[in-house]
């Protein structure tokens, strides 16, 4: 009798709560950066709307509404709609949330697979190849290590995290290879009390197959090589020390800084590993090595994020069917 009460309680949950369960319970299972990214998302965006509700209210009407309108005015400053990126991110939480509701046997109404979000091609802006040689001699006119920094995503691929943590032992200079084995970045700190609300953190990277070795270019092999002398295995490789290091966003605004310097658009830090993909099929890259270069889970996301087609290419593209007039 007991039991049957327990379980008419439990199938009066409201979302809020069943949320917290699944927030605990998966706690354990993953990065610390993505507990805290599931819970902002449950604190800031789903349970403010759809919190009170009972589980057993999650319909496929009421979650296609609670989406539309985050695309539309989901802004916490009331100026406008998320990013489809965001609201997708919100989307994949709920879905997991219910289907953990549906683990612990509550019946969810909603069905998520009728659901769909217009995926928006983004335009993302690379550096042409005049404007890739002018940075490339930019970097090379001296031995700087944020420079260094710089030319191993422009000439390697790696994501600015990568670079960031980056240490002297992860270059093999007997093989010419270079160990992608963790990545750095900045995350909300639920444990601070005043002063600052974020930490830095050091860990593997987002998924198995960033973990990768990458063979290093000759010109960059030289300049590694000189950084090796007198230099501890532990040191970071864009300050030299052990007991120092730059973080993302620091980075991110030196290569602003030389950007100007150069005199040229701005851009994302990121925009230097697509910039990097590109010419690698232009160069002739299989998809499948560049692929596994750039650490992606298959050659799709390879081929759809990360690979654009410039204007010399097309034109180029073009010319060969001048054999058909």
């Amino acid at each position: 009798m007991e039991n049957k009460r327990d379980m008419s309680a439990l199938r009066r949950q409201e979302l809020a709560h069943i949320a917290a369960f699944w927030l605990e319970n998966v706690r354990k299972r993953i990065k610390e950066s993505s507990y805290i990214k599931y819970g902002n998302l449950l604190k800031n965006h789903i349970l403010p709307e759809l919190g009170e509700l009972y589980v057993t209210e999650i319909s496929t009407e009421r979650v296609d509404c609670f989406v539309r309108s985050k695309l539309l005015e989901g802004r916490r400053d009331h100026r406008g709609g998320l990013a489809e990126k965001t609201v997708k991110d919100i989307l994949a939480v709920l879905k997991e949330v219910c289907g953990f509701a549906v683990q612990l046997g509550y019946e969810i109404p909603c069905r998520f697979e009728l659901i769909r979000l217009r995926q928006r091609e983004r335009q993302i802006r690379i550096l042409d190849r005049e404007e890739q040689r002018a940075l490339g001699a930019f970097l090379f006119q001296d031995e700087g290590l944020l420079k260094t920094g710089v030319l191993l995503s422009l000439y390697m691929g790696l994501r600015i995290g990568e670079v960031c943590a980056l240490r002297r032992e992860h270059i093999r200079y007997e093989e010419a290879v270079l160990q992608v084995r963790l990545t750095m970045q900045r995350i909300q700190d639920p444990e601070a009390h005043g002063g600052k609300r974020t930490k830095i953190i050091v860990t593997a990277p987002k998924s198995g197959k960033s973990l990768r070795d990458i063979p290093i270019p000759q010109p960059l092999f030289g300049r590694l090589l000189a950084f090796s002398e007198d230099v501890p295995d532990n040191a970071y490789v864009l300050t030299g020390r052990p007991d120092r290091f730059i973080e993302p966003r620091t980075m991110e605004n030196v290569f602003k800084r030389y950007l100007r310097e150069c005199h040229m658009p701005d851009i994302n830090y990121h925009a230097l590993r697509h910039t990097f993909a590109t010419r690698c099929i232009e160069s002739g890259f299989d998809v499948k090595t560049l692929s596994e270069i750039l650490g992606h889970a298959n050659v799709n996301i390879t081929l759809n994020r990360y690979v654009h087609s410039s204007i010399e290419r097309k034109r180029e593209n073009m010319g060969r069917l001048q054999v058909l007039y």
